[in-house]
């Protein structure tokens, strides 16, 4: 079986959660061949995989969205279109309920309009005076000119894609290789799986309401735009999954059939971690790991914050910060002139090491995202019998406290942004070292049961031979 992955804004390109998990994925189901559609932000990216290529990948195919920011037509030729794909056209815009169908027709692979083209035409410029009358009447028509090119230039581009030759088309987040993955399936007609690992419309929100970069009159419509594409993936896929019954949920009320929706959790490999001891019972320093990327989303100036709190009470505690720091180079920078500014001693920059290996020197793990999925690294601190601690986003409350499971706390979950109780959880866990066995025990017990890699695997074998064969019939 030949299976297509749609990967946006991570694997090949960027380590974290979501590549480790198509490389996990891949190299578990040798028996099949994976096409990889990557859809990167720069094509300076092009070529710079941080991932040994397994061999049953036959494929790469790369596309960047800065490309399609560059090639302007004149405003020349005659582009007509009919009411029913201008509407189709303001209601993704608008984040209305979208025709697809009508849009796949109009600027998929099969049709004679070019994007950059109908982006110059009086039929664009048509909608552009429609959308600004209805909602941007006090700003700038040429503001709102460039905004909306800028939304639509990458997504109608990639409509001119083929789909790569495949049996099944399987997309890793909704978004921009969410709408490739139903453009793939209704020019091929073969069957669309989507996994979410987190919710990809409520994280565009979030980052969009925070960003500089794009206008606050603006900011709704990216917003509404998002909506709209991820509503693509709910309506073509033949199943969808989430990793969490939370995220499930979530996909429900923002529009996907319960009937196609499923819950398959991460799985790790449980062996990996065998080798680590149950944290000391000797005194000794206390030892708090993080096990991320230095990124914004990873909030690590609040875990920086509430570390310098736990020192005011632990001196004895050590922060470190295991992972790369070269992904955003000024936050890194950022980073180290808070620890300065707080004269926070003990905070070390890890880098990328062997996790496995080091999880045996930490007492605790620690987690302050402002957005996650399910994070891999609570599973793989709760495999190595190590207490974990988290905000409560994405998953991570269902991966520490259970779903309704049998089981006790794996840790402690806390707010988003709150130093003072992340350092108050920390300490809670660190209190003595029979109370981090006892979380530990809990969260080893958890992982056992409910997120091995052998599971993970045999539930997309099984996905795979299932929709195939609804598909043949």
């Amino acid at each position: 079986m030949r299976i297509c992955l749609l990967a946006e804004g991570c694997y090949p390109y960027v380590a974290g959660g979501v590549s480790s998990w198509i490389q996990m994925l891949i190299n578990g189901l040798p028996e099949h061949e994976f096409v990889i559609f990557a859809i990167g932000a720069e094509k300076k990216m092009k070529g710079q995989y941080k991932y040994d290529i397994p061999p049953n990948v036959v494929e790469i195919e790369e596309h960047f969205l800065d490309e399609y920011f560059e090639a302007n037509s004149a405003r020349e030729k005659k582009i007509k279109i009919t009411d029913k794909e201008k509407q189709a056209l303001t209601h993704l815009l608008l984040g209305e309920e979208t025709e697809w169908d009508r849009l796949f027709r109009l600027f998929g692979p099969e049709s004679r309009v070019k994007a950059n083209e109908f982006l110059s035409s009086d039929a664009f410029m048509d909608i552009i005076f429609e959308i600004s009358e209805k909602k941007y009447y006090h700003t700038p028509f040429k503001d709102t000119f460039w905004t909306v090119r800028s939304m639509l230039a990458p997504v109608l581009n990639l409509l001119k894609c083929r789909p790569p030759e495949a049996d099944i088309y399987h997309s890793v987040s909704t978004g921009y290789a969410g709408v490739m993955g139903s453009l793939f399936r209704f020019v091929s007609g073969k069957p669309f799986i989507v996994t979410e690992h987190g919710i990809y419309s409520r994280e565009r929100e979030e980052e969009i309401l925070k960003a500089d970069w794009v206008d606050t009159y603006y900011k709704q419509t990216w917003i509404d735009f998002f909506n709209s594409m991820c509503r693509a993936a709910y309506y073509y896929g033949d199943r969808i999954i989430s990793l969490f019954h939370g995220a499930r949920k979530m996909q429900i009320y923002l529009g996907a059939d319960p009937e196609r929706c499923g819950v398959i959790p991460n799985g790790i490999n449980l062996e990996r971690f065998a080798h680590v001891p149950e944290v000391s019972l000797a005194p000794h320093p206390l030892a708090v790991g993080a096990i991320i990327r230095v990124v914004p989303i990873k909030d690590i100036k609040t875990m920086i914050q509430s570390f310098a709190l736990v020192k005011a009470q632990r001196p004895d505690a050590v922060l470190y910060l295991i992972g790369p720091y070269d992904e955003s180079p000024e936050y890194y920078q950022e980073c180290r002139e808070m620890i300065k500014t707080l004269d926070c001693r003990d905070i070390e920059f890890v880098g990328r090491v062997n996790v496995a290996e080091w999880m045996e020197r930490l007492d605790m793990v620690i987690l302050t995202s402002v957005s996650e999925g399910q994070p891999f690294v609570l599973l793989e601190a709760m495999a190595a019998r190590r207490p974990v601690l988290a905000t409560n986003v994405g998953s991570c409350k269902e991966v520490i406290e259970g779903y309704q499971d049998e089981f006790g706390p794996a840790g402690v979950v806390v707010p988003v942004m709150n130093p003072p109780q992340i350092a108050a959880g920390i300490l809670k866990i660190g209190s003595t070292p029979e109370k981090m066995r006892e979380y530990a025990r809990e969260g080893y017990a958890r992982v056992s049961k409910y997120y091995r890699d052998t599971d993970f695997l045999e539930a997309y074998r099984n996905l795979y031979e299932e929709v195939t064969g609804k598909w043949q019939e």
